[in-house]
């Protein structure tokens, strides 16, 4: 692997965004991903490359050290932050259509609820895989989803929620979405849930952290 992929998949991996970020303090004073992005791009190397063979295999490693509770959210957040940052220098190659996306991602947290960590997470994690996300936010009622899921047909829909009180309004944007499109994929997320709830209210995936979420849409493409 070219020394600079492997230097920006270590920056991601352990959340180091540039080169005045203090964490993680074995890379103190080193380039982040930020330089990194720019550096790789810069000695011509593909960004297709430098997505499949640097930042996926970084936000991949992530996400199982995540599910195995290796680490914890400050951790994939930092991890998020340093994506986030090679991400910026590549969006104009997905824009352009120099490189493929696997896919469209919509995602949203449901009408009621504001809470947006979790969702920011799959949003990176899923971004990371290869995909294009459209991020609605929170507090996002059903006819929202409907309106960018028109625009965008082929796309898969994912939905989070963190309350108990906001469960309920999941399962009506489930319904209104397998009645205006029953073969779009819907993704379901957050504390409260469980695969039983995911069953019943008709969404086709349940995922208790976003590496199961990025797992489902592997899957889906393969």
């Amino acid at each position: 692997m070219h020394e600079v992929l492997a230097s920006l998949m270590e920056c991601v991996e352990h959340g180091k965004v540039n080169q005045v970020s203090p964490y993680p303090p074995h890379l103190k004073g080193k380039d982040g991903s930020d330089e990194l992005t720019k550096k790789a791009l810069e000695a011509n190397i593909p960004p297709e490359d430098i997505l499949s063979k640097a930042l996926i295999v970084a936000m991949e490693k992530v996400g199982v050290k995540f599910t195995e509770k290796k680490i914890f959210v400050p951790q994939m957040l930092l991890a998020a932050k340093a994506m986030a940052a090679s991400m910026k220098h590549l969006k104009p190659f997905f824009q352009s259509g120099s490189v493929k996306v696997k896919g469209t991602f919509i995602i949203g947290t449901v009408s009621g609820d504001l809470h947006d960590i979790g969702k920011n997470l799959v949003t990176m994690m899923i971004e990371g895989s290869g995909w294009k996300v459209i991020d609605l936010g929170v507090d996002v009622p059903s006819e929202k989803f409907l309106e960018v899921l028109n625009e965008n047909p082929e796309a898969v829909v994912g939905l989070s929620a963190l309350l108990t009180t906001t469960m309920n309004n999941m399962a009506d944007i489930v319904e209104d979405i397998k009645k205006a499109s029953p073969k779009t994929p819907v993704i379901v997320g957050g504390a409260p849930l469980n695969k039983n709830f995911c069953d019943k209210i008709g969404a086709d995936h349940y995922s208790p952290d976003p590496q199961g979420a990025v797992n489902y849409l592997k899957q889906l493409v393969a």
